[in-house]
C-alpha cells in the first residue's frame, strides 16, 4: 500500500474540530443510530460535483437521508447481469431494506456531467472509448433528443439538466421492486433541479411536466 499517504493536516484539524462540537452535541443521538441502525424516510440521488451540498440543502442531520452520488445524478436502465452496478445496489438496499419513503434525484446548474454529454451528443468532441465519464454520461442521451432543437445554448443545457432528472425517473421506474414499493403506497418519487449561484430549488410538477420553484 505504498501509493497511500497521510491524512493531510487540514483535514485532521477539522475533524478534530467536528468531534469535539457538533459530534459532542449530538452524541447521545449518534450513539443510538450506531446500536439501533439507521432509518432514513428519504433517498438523494445527487451529483458527485462538490458544490452541490444535499444535507446543507434540506437542514438534514446525521441519519436523516440515504445518499448515492454520481455523475450527473443518474439512474442507469434496469439490467441484470453478471456486471456491478453501485447506483442499482444503492437503490435497491434504500428501497427493500430501509424501505425509504422518498426517492428524490437532484439535478444542479453547472453540471460537468451534463455539459460532456451535451458536447459528445452535439458534435462537438468525440469520446474516448476508455472513458467511463463518457460511457456513463451516455445515460443521459434520450434527454438530449428532447431538447436539441432549443436554439440557446444556456437554455438548452440548462433543459437538459432537468430533462436529465427525467430521465433519471422514468429509469427508476424500470425496476420491479420501485414499481412494486410505489403501487404498496411505501414509496413516492420527487424530481429537483438545484441552481447553486441563487441557492434555488425547482420542483418537478408531475402533472405539467415543468419544474416550477420551490418557495
Amino acid at each position: 500500500m505504498t501509493a497511500v499517504s497521510p491524512l493531510p493536516d487540514y483535514l485532521v484539524d477539522r475533524y478534530r474540530d467536528w468531534k469535539s462540537t457538533r459530534y459532542e452535541a449530538r452524541k447521545d443521538e449518534i450513539i443510538r443510530l450506531a446500536d439501533e441502525g439507521q432509518e432514513p424516510k428519504a433517498m438523494v440521488i445527487s451529483c458527485c460535483d462538490s458544490r452541490v451540498h444535499v444535507t446543507s440543502i434540506f437542514g438534514a442531520e446525521t441519519g436523516e437521508f440515504f445518499i448515492h452520488r454520481n455523475i450527473a445524478n443518474q439512474v442507469p436502465p434496469f439490467v441484470q447481469d453478471d456486471a456491478h452496478h453501485g447506483t442499482s445496489a444503492a437503490i435497491e438496499f434504500a428501497v427493500t431494506v430501509l424501505k425509504v419513503e422518498h426517492l428524490i434525484v437532484l439535478g444542479h446548474s453547472q453540471c460537468g456531467g451534463v455539459q460532456h454529454c451535451h458536447d459528445i451528443c452535439s458534435g462537438d468532441i468525440t469520446p474516448s472509448p476508455d472513458s467511463f465519464v463518457s460511457k456513463w454520461v451516455d445515460i443521459i442521451q434520450p434527454a438530449y433528443e428532447r431538447i436539441k432543437d432549443i436554439e440557446d445554448d444556456q437554455n438548452r443545457i440548462t433543459a437538459l439538466e432537468h430533462m436529465g432528472v427525467v430521465v433519471a425517473l422514468e429509469n427508476l421506474q424500470g425496476f420491479p421492486f420501485i414499481g412494486a414499493a410505489i403501487a404498496s403506497g411505501q414509496l413516492t418519487l420527487h424530481g429537483l433541479w438545484h441552481n447553486i449561484r441563487d441557492g434555488g430549488l425547482m420542483a418537478l410538477n408531475p402533472d405539467t411536466g415543468d419544474f416550477e420553484t420551490v418557495s
